[in-house]
């Protein structure tokens, strides 16, 4: 299969975000001008993304809203649910282990692991902080599709390296720190601080 970039991905996946929107408001068929609309995009930029993943919609008729939208998400893979571990239980590991947006989306937290002794046992929604200790006890037989680490960029590559050991092959990094791991396993770095500088640099230069 041939690469895809990581920004046309983000683009189908706001796509998906704009067509839900367009079925709530009972619309059946959108355009590709009413979907850029939405996106900050535009409607050459948005055929050019679906013609990667095949023939959608009819010209002078658009693209039919539900039939896209589930098409989507089978190209997003959302077609399943994916259990998560949340891995540091610290004010983002606490915020990201209670989103309830997440559930929506087939990502299930089923795991939040701390070193910490003042964190273990506290209890969200019946999603109780273990310790990161008996990871391997836990995850031995049936570990989470995807890992969240939210933890102090000193642990973070150690703890990378026991969750391959398990199997786990996509990682969501908060941690500020670059992680080494094998070819088959995906990496999504998330850095606060850069975003911040993104936003800084667009308001100093409009």
């Amino acid at each position: 299969m041939r690469r895809i970039a990581e920004s046309t991905i983000r683009r189908l996946s706001l796509y998906l975000r704009f067509l839900e929107e367009f079925e709530e408001e009972g619309t059946a068929t959108v355009s590709s001008e009413e979907l850029a609309g939405r996106g900050a995009t535009t409607a050459a930029q948005v055929r050019k993304d679906l013609s990667l993943f095949g023939s959608f919609g009819k010209r002078g008729m658009g693209y039919r809203v539900h039939e896209l939208a589930t098409k989507l998400r089978d190209i997003l893979g959302l077609g399943r649910t994916y259990d998560v571990a949340v891995i540091g239980a610290g004010k983002v590991g606490s915020a990201l282990a209670q989103y309830g947006g997440f559930a929506a989306r087939g990502f299930h937290v089923r795991w939040v692991y701390d070193a910490d002794p003042a964190k273990l046992g506290l209890a969200w929604d019946g999603l109780r902080v273990r310790d990161v200790s008996r990871m391997e006890d836990d995850l031995h037989d049936h570990g989470p599709d995807i890992a969240i680490l939210a933890t102090p960029g000193d642990v973070a590559q150690s703890l990378a390296d026991r969750l391959v050991s398990l199997g786990v092959r996509a990682i969501l990094n908060f941690a500020p720190v670059q992680l080494a791991v094998p070819a088959d396993v995906a990496v999504k770095n998330v850095n606060m601080a850069i975003e911040l500088e993104t936003l800084s640099y667009a308001l100093r230069h409009g």
